[in-house]
C-alpha cells in the first residue's frame, strides 16, 4: 500500500512538510510507503473551464504545461493522499487551490477515479483560519467520494517560522493519531 502526500506549501521543507512526515512516520510503522510530493517552485494554474476532461476521458487535464498530471500519475496508484497547505488568508495556497479545482473536476469527469481512496487533509497555522483551510481540503475528500479517517483533534499545527510545528505538542499527537487511524483503516479497506 502507498501514500502520496501533496504539499502545497511554497516553503519546501516548512511546517507543512513537517507535520505531513508525522503523519507518515506512523504509516510507514505499519508498512505503508510513503511519499511526499512539495509544490514549493511550482506553479499550477487554475481551472479553465475548458471541460475537454469530459471529452477525453484519459485521466489527464488538457492543460499539460504544469506538474498536475503527474501528480495525478502518481496518485492513482496509490491507496492514499494526502493534501497539506499552510493556512493562507484563511483558506489554502493558491497552487493547492490549483490542484484542487482542476484534480477534482479530471477525477469527476473519469468517473470519480479517486473514489474509494482513503484521504486526509493536514494543515499549518500561524494562529487562526486553519479550519476554512482544513474544510477545503476536506470538501474535496468528501466530493471525490473517499474516505476520510478521524484524529483525536482536527489536524492543524500550530507554527510560522520553519520548525516551529514542533512545540505544538497537541499538532504533533494529532498527526500521530491521523496516521495511525489512516493506517487502520486502509488495512480495513485493502486487506
Amino acid at each position: 500500500m502507498k501514500v502520496i502526500a501533496i504539499n502545497g506549501s511554497a516553503r519546501k521543507d516548512g511546517n507543512t512538510s513537517i507535520l505531513i512526515n508525522i503523519v507518515f512516520e506512523e504509516l510507514n510503522k505499519e508498512g505503508i510507503e510513503t511519499e511526499q510530493i512539495q509544490l514549493a517552485g511550482a506553479t499550477l494554474s487554475g481551472c479553465r473551464a475548458c471541460y475537454k476532461c469530459f471529452g477525453q476521458k484519459n485521466k489527464h487535464c488538457a492543460q499539460d504545461n504544469d506538474i498536475l498530471n503527474e501528480l495525478i500519475d502518481k496518485i492513482l496508484p496509490a491507496q492514499g493522499l494526502i493534501l497539506g497547505s499552510p493556512t493562507y488568508f484563511s483558506d489554502v495556497t493558491a497552487n493547492m487551490r490549483a490542484f484542487i479545482e482542476r484534480c477534482g473536476l479530471v477525477a469527476r469527469a473519469n468517473d470519480y477515479m479517486l473514489k474509494g481512496k482513503v484521504g486526509a487533509g493536514v494543515v499549518a497555522v500561524r494562529r487562526a483560519g486553519g479550519i476554512p483551510a482544513f474544510n477545503a481540503l476536506n470538501l474535496f475528500f468528501h466530493y471525490m467520494q473517499m474516505v476520510m479517517p478521524g484524529s483525536s483533534y482536527w489536524n492543524v499545527g500550530l507554527g510560522r517560522n520553519i520548525g516551529e510545528v514542533w512545540k505544538d505538542e497537541e499538532g504533533l499527537n494529532t498527526m500521530r493519531d491521523l496516521g495511525k487511524n489512516m493506517a487502520w483503516l486502509m488495512k480495513k479497506l485493502y486487506p
